[in-house]
């Protein structure tokens, strides 16, 4: 068990741990994502697709904050970014909380949408700074259990906090947001590389053009937004559909938390499972299983089948994340990182904006089991793709890391850094 934990855990520089802390405490009381369709539809009295318009301005904002927030990271830094995109966060968390009408509802989600996830490429692109290559898949593995031990432990808390009043949801999200924003702003420091004039490397002045042109990176992303749109149903249809089949709030947090606690109990042993497979191979299982669990929520009515339905799914994501972060590290120039988490957080943003108006869409016009059984349809689309599109990612990453690659210093140089 030493030996584990030392492979799992040991050798992570300790701003990694700082960042992680402040990841742990933020999620712990991420409550209002995870009951907003709750609180829209039975507190607010929203239909499903008013609900949904809601969450869908929630994702437009937060496609207009991943791409600002990932030109800031490169231009500005990482940890002003971070520092400002909190600290709106949580005042918007506030706003929201005390607005009723369905306009001032959905104005304070496109607004919290924009700041929340102009931290995303921010908080990505510090930890690839700080953490080296090689330890980059035991880093974002522990980060993604770090989340999902927060969400687990939020689901179970706000399902039962909503008997206090859904305001208090908001008000303990934006407490634990300020949080995080002290532990970065006092034991963080600013990690991206200085500018040319000092020597480091500087962005070139086609950035934005130099990603649009990347075709490989761009259709890597394309099928991230995909398997989000699927994915995201457990924010907005599911507990919808959890409500139609007569479960309370409390069910469905406690449901739902069952995604964090397998995430905890078995993510610290996914990366020994993957390491040295191919990746591609296992992206196209993780949709597969990902699409068969949202697939098999058409038959579900009670709460131990939509349990089984989230365990299922999970499985799915557990396989998705470390292998997307890694890809993610490879795939993007050490100058233009920023700018790359920024696209890649956008293809969750537009899912965010797109899964619940088209899961609502769906649901009342062709059927709850339409939309679930789409889902699974999806998954499997989205896993062939992984398989025709994975070579040209791999020799994209292996040049990459050839270019990236310090030179080898001289040999009288070398000889004398190895003696003693």
């Amino acid at each position: 068990m030493r030996g584990w934990l030392v492979e799992t855990a040991g050798g992570l520089p300790r701003s990694f741990w700082y960042l992680w802390t402040g990841t742990l405490i933020n999620r712990l009381g991420s409550f209002v994502l995870i009951f907003l369709a709750i609180y829209l539809t039975q507190e607010r009295g929203f239909s499903a697709a008013q609900a949904g318009l809601v969450l869908g301005l929630w994702g437009v904002g937060g496609a207009v904050g991943t791409t600002v927030g990932g030109t800031l990271a490169d231009r500005w830094g990482r940890r002003p970014t971070l520092l400002t995109a909190h600290l709106g966060a949580a005042s918007m968390m506030l706003a929201l909380g005390f607005a009723r009408g369905l306009w001032s509802i959905a104005l304070g989600a496109l607004l919290l949408g924009l700041f929340a996830e102009a931290a995303r490429p921010a908080f990505g692109a510090m930890m690839i700074d700080v953490v080296p290559a090689k330890d980059r898949l035991r880093a974002f593995s522990l980060n993604y259990w770090a989340i999902n031990l927060g969400f687990a432990c939020a689901a179970i808390l706000a399902g039962f906090a909503t008997g206090a009043g859904y305001l208090l949801l908001f008000v303990v999200d934006a407490v634990t947001t300020l949080i995080m924003t002290l532990v970065i702003f006092l034991k963080v420091g600013e990690t991206r590389q200085p500018l040319v004039a000092t020597g480091g490397p500087k962005a070139p002045t086609g950035a934005l053009r130099v990603i649009l042109t990347d075709r490989i990176y761009l259709g890597f992303v394309a099928l991230n937004l995909f398997a989000a749109i699927v994915m995201l149903q457990h924010i907005s249809m599911l507990p919808i559909a959890m409500a139609d089949s007569g479960l309370s709030p409390a069910t469905y947090g406690s449901v739902i938390a069952l995604n964090g606690v397998l995430i905890v109990v078995g993510q610290l042993f996914v990366p020994r499972l993957i390491k040295g497979r191919s990746r591609s191979h296992v992206l196209a299982l993780s949709a597969v299983v990902l699409g068969a669990g949202f697939g098999l929520t058409a038959f579900a009515e009670t709460a131990w089948f939509y349990g089984l339905t989230v365990l299922i799914w999970t499985v799915g994501e557990m396989l998705n994340s470390p292998s997307n972060a890694t890809l993610i590290a490879e795939l993007s120039p050490s100058e233009l990182r920023g700018r790359y988490q920024g696209v890649f957080s956008l293809s969750w943003q537009i899912a965010g904006a797109t899964a619940p108006v088209l899961g609502g869409l769906v649901r009342e016009g062709a059927g709850n089991a339409t939309l679930w059984l789409g889902c699974a349809l999806l998954g499997g689309l989205v896993a062939v793709a992984h398989l025709i599109s994975g070579p040209a990612r791999e020799r994209r990453a292996a040049a990459l890391r050839a270019v990236n690659q310090p030179p080898p210093a001289p040999v009288g140089q070398q000889q004398a850094t190895g003696v003693g």
